[in-house]
């Protein structure tokens, strides 16, 4: 008997040993093998910013935040005064009212001063008191949740997701990631962008050494990569997440930036791009100002990041463009992703005092952005509605005399149709990364632009849309009483003809050839305005059948209206062993490469030297994602044939997308909307013709005897 019990207890034993060796290699030794696998660099993390104050520095610092608190709110509760004087009067005065003294929207300055926190060191010190927290659902219910996974798992850090929620359909016909297939991480491929998705590994943080002009030769060091607009604050973005069962490790969790998202000082002076023995990575406001000033987010920290892609760098009311760093400076980037910029000056929701998170409402970090979309962005919320309609109703128009027409046309006219009425003319349409140009305020070379407009037709045009969208940003839908007429696929995303864009398009091109004497005009200006000209017959042919057979379907699911879409095309670097008939496999680029040399070509060849492309090209990637990839895209499987061979590029060719993508334009709304006159006239702005209707009626709809009547 107790020899019996002894090899039951051995047996314990050796099932424990297994139990617990089996969980320290799957908190430690994965982690191990990952990183091997993929060449990412996982390390703890140091910021200089994170510095610990003595409480008479505690002290003195609460109270410059109160004091210019007390300034702001005085400030504004005087505005209606005019004269200046007693503005300013007024002002001293309400600064020494125990009220405004005593008030203050920043409660974190008596929880840290209570709790004798004089240090902040990132999320270790949040999650002292938040490490869990409550959200709340549309349904009224809560729930009680991980305050670090809820981060984890959301979009603003991961950037990808292998959940169903996606509005976009493969040209194979299926739902990306729908809930009965096979799911892979994909998110935040966007067009308009030099390194699509996925392939933010290559330019995810890097040090630019330009030359800018007013410094006469001498090299300055600039800070540029997507993780400048990500809570991560690794070597890497979260690769880890891109895995079946990933776990992100701990060093990366403590690098995840809570303060960009909540503190309302936070300094993006401290947003740059920082180099130390394991690499490069982007540094943070950790101070403790910026810590003291947390409260939920508003406009001032979705801005900081959102307001490249809505206004882009070049626009006017950005601030964050105006504070690019203490060292390394963040590159200013030259044309704008949609040209829909967020300000009172350009929106009048932002102008009605309205903030982001009135319509995008969070459940705790998770946001969503609407259930429709036309690329393939991840959703955190896909369920839930971001429309006009939230607000509006179905029937919106009530002051003027033609209320009764115009909420019919809210039926088939999207809200956007009339009340964008223009974007910003930095708006970028053709973007040309294969030949980029010396730009000597920077002091780099830069993708060149080809064209720009913000104006309707031109930068913008109009589509019907079911709310879904193509692989490559394509929007879906369908004239509903005219089926099958419209034909977007070869006409409003493949062709550019109007004479005075041609005209831009080719001066711009010829501006170009002074830097690249072998550019024939005439053919760089024809496959610009007609990519599908690029296209063999063969895949042209098969193109218009998998359009026939599989895409027109799609299109006329659910309720079509029209919308408006900003237009994009890229000339970028293909690898042509991955192509199909809408196009093949974009390849990244090498950032310091390309800014620093303008050697298009060398760029790509550095950028797929990294690990992670690497190990795209090999079996276990192409089983688990790549396969499944190229099947959205309409070829029947990946080809793990790497794009170089001794040093140089194999079957990689520079080539415009085979049709433009289109983004969908939400912002930038007025109230003073189109007018009657703008669309129902001959040459109006909405081509009657291309949006599916029959000559006859495109004559009545471009003649109305009611607008005699309306102005």
């Amino acid at each position: 008997m107790a020899r019996r019990k002894n090899k039951l207890l051995r047996w314990e034993i050796i099932f424990a040993v297994i139990v617990v060796s089996a969980f320290l290699f799957y908190k430690y030794g994965i982690h191990s093998l990952f990183e091997d696998y993929t060449g990412v660099v996982n390390a703890e993390l140091t910021y200089d910013t994170s510095k610990k104050l003595s409480e008479r520095q505690f002290d003195a610092l609460v109270k410059q935040i109160v004091k210019k608190e007390r300034f702001d709110q005085a400030w504004e509760t005087t505005k209606s005064e005019k004269d200046t004087f007693t503005r300013k009067v007024k002002i001293g005065m309400l600064m020494n009212t125990p009220s405004f003294m005593n008030a203050t929207k920043y409660k974190h300055l008596k929880y840290f001063k209570d709790a004798g926190i004089r240090q902040y060191k990132g999320p270790e010190t949040c999650l002292t008191c938040h490490e869990t927290m409550t959200v709340h659902h549309p349904d009224g219910s809560t729930e009680t949740v991980n305050t670090m996974d809820d981060v984890v798992n959301s979009i603003h850090f991961t950037f990808q997701s292998s959940n169903p929620g996606f509005t976009t359909y493969g040209f194979d016909g299926r739902l990306v990631n729908a809930k009965d297939g096979k799911k892979i991480p994909v998110g935040k491929i966007d067009r308009a962008c030099g390194i699509p998705g996925s392939f933010s590994w290559t330019g995810w943080a890097s040090i630019i050494k330009s030359k800018p002009e007013h410094l006469d030769g001498k090299i300055e060091l600039r800070s540029e990569g997507c993780g400048g607009c990500h809570v991560g604050g690794n070597y890497h973005p979260a690769t880890e997440m891109m895995m079946p069962g990933g776990e992100v490790p701990d060093e990366t969790k403590q690098g995840i930036d809570c303060l960009i998202c909540h503190s309302q000082t936070y300094d993006m002076n401290y947003k740059y791009v920082i180099k130390d023995k394991y690499g490069y990575r982007w540094n943070q406001d950790r101070t403790l100002r910026a810590a003291l000033t947390v409260t939920k987010p508003t406009d001032y920290n979705c801005l900081t990041c959102h307001q490249h892609d809505l206004g882009g760098d070049v626009y006017k009311f950005n601030n964050v463009a105006k504070h690019l760093g203490y060292e390394h400076k963040r590159i200013l980037h030259a044309g704008t992703k949609r040209g829909t910029g967020w300000s009172a000056h350009d929106d009048v929701h932002k102008k009605a005092g309205l903030v982001c998170t009135d319509c995008h409402v969070p459940e705790g970090h998770k946001i969503p952005r609407g259930k429709k979309g036309v690329d393939l962005i991840s959703n955190d919320l896909p369920g839930k509605a971001v429309a006009c309609e939230n607000c509006h109703t179905s029937a919106p128009h009530t002051k003027t005399v033609q209320k009764a027409i115009l909420n019919g046309h809210v039926d088939h006219i999207a809200c956007e149709t009339c009340h964008i009425t223009r974007i910003q003319k930095e708006n970028v349409v053709l973007r040309d990364w294969v030949h980029p140009t010396w730009n000597a305020e920077e002091g780099m070379y830069i993708p060149t632009d080809i064209y720009w407009s913000g104006e309707a037709n031109k930068g913008f045009t109009y589509l019907w849309f079911n709310g879904n969208g193509t692989f490559l940003a394509n929007a879906l839908g369908d004239n509903p009483k005219y089926p099958k007429r419209y034909d977007p696929f070869n006409q409003q995303i493949a062709v550019i003809d109007n004479p005075e864009v041609v005209a831009e398009i080719r001066k711009n091109v010829e501006k170009l050839k002074e830097h690249y004497p072998d550019i024939d005009v005439e053919k760089y200006v024809y496959t610009a305005t007609h990519p599908l000209s690029q296209l063999p017959d063969k895949w042209r042919k098969k193109r218009q059948e998998v359009l026939d057979k599989t895409i027109r379907p799609l299109m006329e699911m659910g309720k079509s209206k029209i919308y408006p879409f900003k237009l994009f095309n890229a000339y970028m670097y293909e690898d042509m062993g991955n192509r199909g008939p809408f196009g093949a496999m974009i390849l990244p680029f090498d950032y310091p490469t390309y800014y620093e040399t303008g050697n298009s070509a060398h760029s790509v060849i550095a950028a797929v030297k990294n690990p992670m492309i690497k190990r795209m090209y090999e079996y276990p990637f192409k089983k688990y994602m790549m396969d499944e990839f190229m099947f959205y895209f309409g070829v029947k499987e990946w080809n793990t044939t790497y794009p170089l061979a001794n040093g140089k590029l194999r079957n990689v060719e520079p080539k415009w997308m085979r049709q433009m993508g289109t983004l969908m334009l939400n912002h930038g709304t007025t109230a003073e909307a189109r007018t009657c006159s703008d669309c129902h006239v001959p040459n109006g702005i909405l081509n009657f013709k291309q949006l599916g209707y029959p000559p006859e009626r495109v004559k009545e709809l471009t003649n109305l005897p009611e607008l005699k009547y309306f102005k």
